[in-house]
């Protein structure tokens, strides 16, 4: 199997396991997502500190925007709970691989964070049981205008540094 299609597929299954248990046990089946992600599609060596740092900004970002008042979680907490936090990690994989077609031009990653960040955040919201205080259709939109920024900035972040493998375009 390809190492791209490989990457998908792994993504996939570690959103849906990270959206459907929440902060549950199931989460290890999302971790486990991840390391399998490091054992056949890519290298910890390589894109570990890539991975933790997009992970880290987009925690960051969504624990600003929960507070926010953007989104409204079950459980009481200042940080988006832990099956948010595995996702960021998750996506950060998918940058060198899956969606390395999107980084070049950038208007492409715009485009897709446009339509594909909020459709994720309200996929996600309806099987997680998040509630956007401010309205469904206003947070939508405002994400996809976060998210058309975001995601070049996210694919410039993921760049190999000298010496580092180059972006796969293709298996």
């Amino acid at each position: 199997m390809p190492k791209q299609l490989a990457n998908a597929l792994l993504f996939q299954l570690g959103w849906f396991t990270c959206v459907l248990s929440g902060d549950s046990p199931w989460l290890l089946l999302g971790l486990a997502t991840l390391l399998a992600h490091f054992r056949w599609v890519g290298r910890w060596a390589d894109e570990g500190p890539m991975i933790v740092g997009i992970a880290l900004i987009g925690i960051t970002l969504d624990s600003f925007l929960h507070w926010l008042g953007v989104f409204q979680f079950q459980q009481v907490s200042l940080l988006i709970p832990w099956w948010l936090m595995l996702l960021w990690a998750l996506l950060a994989t998918t940058l060198r691989h899956c969606l390395a077609w999107s980084a070049h031009p950038w208007w492409l990653a715009s485009a897709l964070g446009a339509l594909g960040g909020p459709l994720s955040y309200y996929a996600g919201g309806r099987l997680a049981e998040v509630t956007f205080p401010y309205g469904v259709l206003p947070t939508l939109i405002g994400l996809g205008l976060l998210w058309a920024l975001l995601l070049p900035l996210l694919h410039v972040l993921a760049r190999p540094t000298p010496g580092e493998p180059p972006l796969v375009t293709g298996d």
